[in-house]
């Protein structure tokens, strides 16, 4: 286990990105909507940061989440996942310290962070809260 490894119970908690395969895995696993092959793999590689949850018994990468974003003002919590077979092992609230620990260590004062939830009270947890009033989140997807 190197430095970036943190175990919790029979999983290691790895500073690093799953393959795109995975990544794709996972997200459908989670019931979270799917994104073309073609965009994982371009993305991937721009991520600033990534999770990973390992499942040591069978090596099996069963939880991810990364943070996306220009490196000084705005970043966005991204594509939290833990599979419906290992949920309630506190795996996501792991990635999301260690997502909140970059944070901590890498956003200059007065940076943005911002994540779609997808969850109640999850995030909440965190010190994130709803935009509304004051501003809306909203989205697009490309065809």
């Amino acid at each position: 286990m190197s430095a970036d490894d943190e175990r919790v119970g029979f999983y290691a908690i790895r500073e690093e990105l799953p393959d795109p395969e995975t990544f794709a895995a996972l997200r459908e696993a989670a019931g979270m909507p799917p994104r073309s092959l073609e965009g994982i793999e371009r993305g991937l590689p721009n991520s600033l940061y990534g999770v990973i949850a390992v499942h040591e018994p069978s090596a099996e990468v069963v939880g991810m989440g990364r943070i996306v974003g220009d490196g000084g003002t705005v970043y966005q919590i991204s594509d939290m996942a833990v599979h419906p077979d290992h949920q309630g092992r506190g795996l996501g609230t792991q990635i999301m310290e260690h997502l909140e620990a970059y944070l901590e260590a890498e956003a200059p004062p007065r940076a943005y962070v911002t994540l779609v939830a997808d969850v109640d009270g999850f995030y909440e947890r965190f010190g994130f809260e709803e935009t509304r009033p004051a501003s809306k989140g909203m989205y697009r997807r490309t065809e």
